[in-house]
């Protein structure tokens, strides 16, 4: 998202440096902080914290010490760094700070949330677009970063031994929006175009201080789920109605929150365009929240110098609270890059900045911190795991025939050629280990599996399966979607360990049903 935060005694975006913050003061000067435990708030993964009213501000620590997941003891309150070593979801390495390393159970639930995402954009209207990483001190110089924004970005020296032609100077991206503002003008663009609406999931570099980096929450690198939204001004208002329901739609889904929305308001000193503009679009961010349903509050004075924008505040089941979304309006950018369009009355369109989930990597920590190890099903990097009962090499024949099927519904009948886009697969793992069953469970419901498959001779004998669901979260949908798959069959796990855990009892299944109860999960996203 733009930023322009050097020169102001006020924060003026939402991903202002969080160094240049506590340099300079900048964030509401009417309301005082209030102590809490280790914050995790904040748009992208460069805050430090996101300065709100009292009743709901979070304040961290400031200047504490970069700490490894190993470091982290156990508290009352989960922290993802210590859950990420024990989940094996990511790691941190002093050959790259601040830039995660993700495991393959991390990168899977880092897919899913993007896949989530991108499977939203169609109904809202938006294209995803790539953009570069590296970009000539020229644009940034345009845009207004490189003279407000340049000690919190990555420059690089262009030009090699064999061309001297290029030796000016580049930078990482700190944020997309000037590169779709260059999208935006590489054609004429009338009014009946509009609104247009990029989305980019671009790894995005920004230069925090060493001793600011910790876990997923304050990075070098991160991803955002970024979009921008251009359009005129009369249709403001519904984009700003829209983007609220797509929130409200995504946190429903991940079950996270509540949260709360904050409008602020013109600054006082250093805004930019008339005072009749300003009006317009906070009558229009107003009218788009009373229709959110939302309670909501106003933070005077505090908007970017570019235009009004709204914050999300979400708090979490622990009580911490999040900046994570956030609905920026800009008059300033599409200026600068001459941005117009053409019809009976032209016009510089008005750039909307949103962002549903913030950073990706801060909102993961998020998740991880919420469900502790207990995905949902359809996010889940452990979903199923078969464990058998004995060594004969009949049942782990069987077992293994099983596993294939359950990981891969639809059957591979032509390995040379290429499967559909839509192939559904699962995470599927077995444990054929020569150890008791208690054993197996224990160690199971340890790494949290979402479901747990036993398979012995009976099992062989019977063609059923004995699944044990109580590691499922959101038990009463998951009871539900079972009594819908085979109602009323409830039996314990062999008869060896009882799976009355959490009101879900063990169930015998056949492997289709098996199969459907997982379709079933996934699509009812629990």
């Amino acid at each position: 998202m733009v930023s322009y935060p050097s020169r102001f005694t006020r924060r003026d975006c939402s991903c202002t440096s969080p160094v240049q913050q506590e340099q300079q003061g900048l964030g509401p000067k009417t309301h005082q902080a209030i102590p809490t435990r280790r914050a995790t708030s904040g748009l992208c993964g460069s805050e430090r914290h996101k300065q709100i009213p009292a009743k709901t501000r979070r304040v961290s620590t400031a200047g504490a010490k970069p700490t490894n997941a190993t470091d982290i003891t156990k508290t009352d309150a989960p922290d993802h760094r210590a859950l990420g070593t024990e989940l094996s979801l990511f790691i941190g390495d002093i050959s790259s700070p601040g830039s995660p390393l993700f495991q393959p159970d991390g990168t899977h639930i880092f897919q899913k949330l993007q896949a989530f995402l991108r499977a939203q954009y169609p109904s809202f209207g938006y294209q995803e677009v790539i953009t570069p990483n590296l970009y000539k001190e020229d644009l940034w110089r345009q845009s207004g970063h490189w003279e407000n924004y340049k000690d919190a970005m990555f420059t690089v020296k262009g030009g090699t031994v064999f061309d001297d032609n290029d030796n000016g100077r580049y930078s990482l991206k700190p944020m997309n929006c000037p590169g779709h503002c260059l999208l935006y003008k590489s054609r004429n663009r009338s009014w009946r175009e509009l609104p247009i609406r990029y989305a980019d999931f671009a790894a995005l570099h920004r230069n925090e201080t060493s001793g600011s980096l910790s876990g997923l929450t304050r990075v070098r690198r991160f991803h955002q789920d970024d979009g921008h939204i251009f359009c005129t001004p009369d249709q403001v208002r519904q984009e700003i109605i829209s983007t609220l329901n797509f929130v409200d739609m995504v946190y429903d889904t991940l079950r996270v929150g509540p949260y709360k929305l904050f409008l602020s308001t013109k600054p006082f000193h250093g805004f930019i365009g008339s005072d009749e503009t300003w009006k317009t679009a906070e009558d229009q961010l107003k009218d788009a929240l009373d229709q959110s349903g939302h309670a909501w509050s106003v933070n005077a004075g505090e908007g970017a110098f570019y235009g009004p924008k709204i914050d999300i505040v979400l708090t979490d089941k622990h009580g911490k609270e999040h900046q994570t979304a956030t609905i920026q309006l800009d008059f300033q950018l599409p200026k600068r890059f001459g941005l117009q369009y053409v019809g009976q009355e032209p016009g510089v369109p008005i750039m909307i900045h949103r962002a549903i989930l913030g950073s990706l990597e801060r909102f993961m920590a998020l998740l991880i911190e919420q469900y502790e190890g207990h995905w949902p099903f359809w996010l889940s990097p452990r979903q199923l795991t078969i464990l058998t009962v004995g060594d004969s090499s009949h049942v782990l024949a069987y077992a293994s025939e099983i596993a294939k099927k359950l990981a891969s519904p639809i059957p591979v009948t032509d390995e040379s050629k290429p499967l559909p886009l839509s192939y559904p697969r699962y995470n599927v793992d077995t444990d054929f280990r020569y150890e008791s069953l208690a054993k197996k469970l224990r160690g199971a419901k340890t790494k949290k599996y979402n479901i747990i498959c036993i398979i012995g001779e009976k099992n062989m004998k019977e063609k059923c399966l004995d699944l044990d669901f109580s590691a499922q979260p959101m038990e009463k949908e998951t009871l539900e979607i079972l009594n819908r798959v085979k109602p009323g069959t409830r039996s314990p796990i062999q008869g060896i360990v009882s799976t009355q855990i959490r009101g879900i009892p063990g169930v015998k299944l056949n492997v289709d049903q098996t199969q459907k109860a997982m379709e079933m999960l996934c699509e009812s996203y629990l």
